[in-house]
């Protein structure tokens, strides 16, 4: 009696239920780009952009290249991949997260030594810089060495200038770049590193230098579709390529290389 009552109850309510279900799997139109955190601004313009233009909605997910990688390769599902390094899309291409035919790099960024606005910190970067003694007893804020790209770039930068010893004991090691931008921001931070169009769409910072380009690796972003990208991704990679994308990405301070 209790199982034909149940029945009884749940048939009416799944009848109810039906029509928004068999809506919703006809009116999903979106695509889920996973992107580098210091693509937050840029990418929530091209997007908006983009959805205007075709109708077809784009989620968008912004964090540490490294993290959003290992989400990837756990089986979160996302149809582009947009990293701030290569290493990060290597890792996805070897584990055939990524359709290689599809890679290509799309960006490029600089390197900077930022400050609060307020600072009147003023330093040349070049071999054996006093970054320790402008520091006075403070930390450098960054991503984390070990794992976020810009962090690696600076590690990378630091150690060619010859002051990564005196630094890296020294560090504030954030989860992403704009975590590191928001400690000097807010005046945490007496120094930061971090990429040049990050620094500028923050009016608390300013930037005291620009790294030399052959201090490290060329900053690149490269772009990929996932390997159960839907088949409309690509068109969205196409956008970003096109003139709309050009045009916003160098409004925000990015190389474009395409």
């Amino acid at each position: 009696m209790l199982r034909r009552k149940f029945v009884g109850l749940a048939l009416p309510l799944a009848l109810c239920l039906l029509p928004w279900i068999v809506r919703g799997a006809e009116g999903t139109d979106s695509i889920t780009v996973f992107a580098a955190a210091s693509l937050t601004d840029v990418m929530q313009e091209v997007s908006a952009a983009y959805t205007k233009a075709t109708g077809t909605k784009v989620e968008l997910s912004f964090a540490a290249t490294s993290i959003l990688a290992r989400q990837i390769e756990s089986g979160a599902h996302a149809d582009v991949f947009f990293s701030a390094d290569q290493d990060w899309m290597d890792y996805l291409e070897q584990r055939s997260l990524v359709q290689k035919a599809t890679r290509s790099n799309l960006l490029g960024n600089r390197l900077a030594l930022v400050a609060p606005a307020s600072s009147g910190v003023q330093l040349q970067i070049k071999p054996g810089f006093p970054l320790l003694e402008s520091l006075a007893g403070g930390r450098l804020a960054t991503g984390d060495p070990d794992s976020v790209p810009v962090g690696r770039y600076a590690r990378a930068a630091l150690t060619n200038l010859g002051v990564w010893k005196d630094v890296e004991d020294h560090l504030v090691r954030a989860d992403n770049v704009r975590s590191a931008l928001a400690f000097v921001a807010r005046g945490e931070s007496p120094l930061g590193i971090v990429y040049e169009t990050d620094a500028r769409i923050d009016k608390r910072v300013r930037i005291v230098d620009i790294f030399p380009e052959d201090s490290h690796l060329p900053i690149t972003y490269p772009i990929a579709l996932t390997s159960n990208a839907a088949a409309k991704a690509a068109s969205f990679v196409e956008f970003l390529r096109g003139p709309v994308g050009d045009a916003r990405f160098e409004a925000f301070g990015f190389k474009v290389l395409n």
